[in-house]
């Protein structure tokens, strides 16, 4: 349970360190791809045997995979940036949160790796997750009742289906391919990946678009990696003492991430929710306890 914790705790430090970013004029498309430096450094400072990482087989086929896997942490990481700032911490880690409907679909019917069959219950659960995270994106607009329409809408639909891919690639890479052991060395490579990827674009939109990249976006990102690192390598952890069991890590870890997100946003940056908004949150909890409603009863 330990994991558990670690990973909502650093996962709750990135909406609100992002949610910051405007008030320090920090870029968060760029602090994005700055992070991920310090990812791998924490990697290589919790890694049991640093020289894993540099006498990888940079060729092989897990390490190309994992590599590629950094495409999807910095479309994720991006859009998770965007969505906080434009929409709300809640909004955001709402639509981060539900995305557990993919992985567990994926666990469930593609790798086979649930410990439980799935009831009537569980399916439904699944659904009112999709509620939830359409009633997220209500909002009023000006003095008038309506929804907000165009890019700021669909930024959390977005989230939802590529934080949900991510996690799903997450799980079956790193239980395919890696010992439990090595999820500092998985997630140093996939990291890596990252950098080699992010900063690529990144030095092209400097180089030809002449986009300048400000210092406060260098140490914002530099400081974000920390709970960043520290985020997955504890939500592998969890995974890891539960078999890789997506159906059941991925429902207690994004309820726990979910209500202390709104929480903090509310207590520190005075975040208010719309009726609907609340209804969506409290459908998102009710959801995941049918989800993973078995493991809570065993518990009594």
């Amino acid at each position: 349970m330990l994991n558990f914790l670690l990973a909502v705790v650093f996962t709750v430090s990135l909406y609100l360190i992002m949610r910051a970013f405007p008030k320090y004029k920090v870029q968060p498309f760029h602090a994005v791809f700055f992070n991920y430096y310090s990812c791998v450094l924490m990697g290589l400072m919790l890694m049991p045997n640093r020289q894993q990482y540099f006498s990888t087989d940079w060729g092989s086929t897990p390490t190309l995979l994992t590599l590629a896997l950094g495409a999807m942490f910095v479309v994720v990481f991006a859009l998770i940036g965007i969505t906080t700032t434009k929409v709300g911490v809640t909004a955001a880690s709402l639509a981060g949160n539900m995305s557990l409907v993919i992985p567990v679909l994926f666990g469930l019917f593609v790798f086979n790796n649930n410990n439980k069959d799935f009831t009537f219950l569980n399916y439904l659960g699944l659904l009112l997750a999709l509620v939830a995270l359409a009633l997220s994106t209500l909002k009023k607009n000006g003095n008038a009742e309506s929804v907000k329409t165009g890019a700021v809408l669909f930024l959390p639909v977005i989230l939802f289906f590529a934080s949900g891919t991510n996690n799903t690639l997450i799980n079956y890479t790193s239980s395919t391919f890696y010992q439990p052991s090595e999820s500092s060395l998985f997630t140093a490579i996939a990291c890596t990946g990252a950098i080699l990827i992010g900063n690529g674009y990144l030095l092209i939109r400097v180089l030809f678009f002449g986009e300048k990249v400000q210092w406060q976006s260098v140490v914002g990102g530099l400081i974000l990696g920390f709970p960043n690192f520290l985020s997955f390598y504890f939500l592998l952890g969890a995974l890891s003492d539960f078999g890789n069991s997506a159906a059941f890590v991925f429902p207690i870890y994004n309820v726990l991430s979910m209500l202390t997100s709104a929480f903090m946003a509310w207590l520190l940056f005075k975040e208010t929710l719309e009726p609907l908004n609340k209804v969506g949150l409290a459908i998102a909890v009710l959801a995941i306890f049918l989800i993973s409603y078995q493991e809570v009863m065993s518990i009594f």
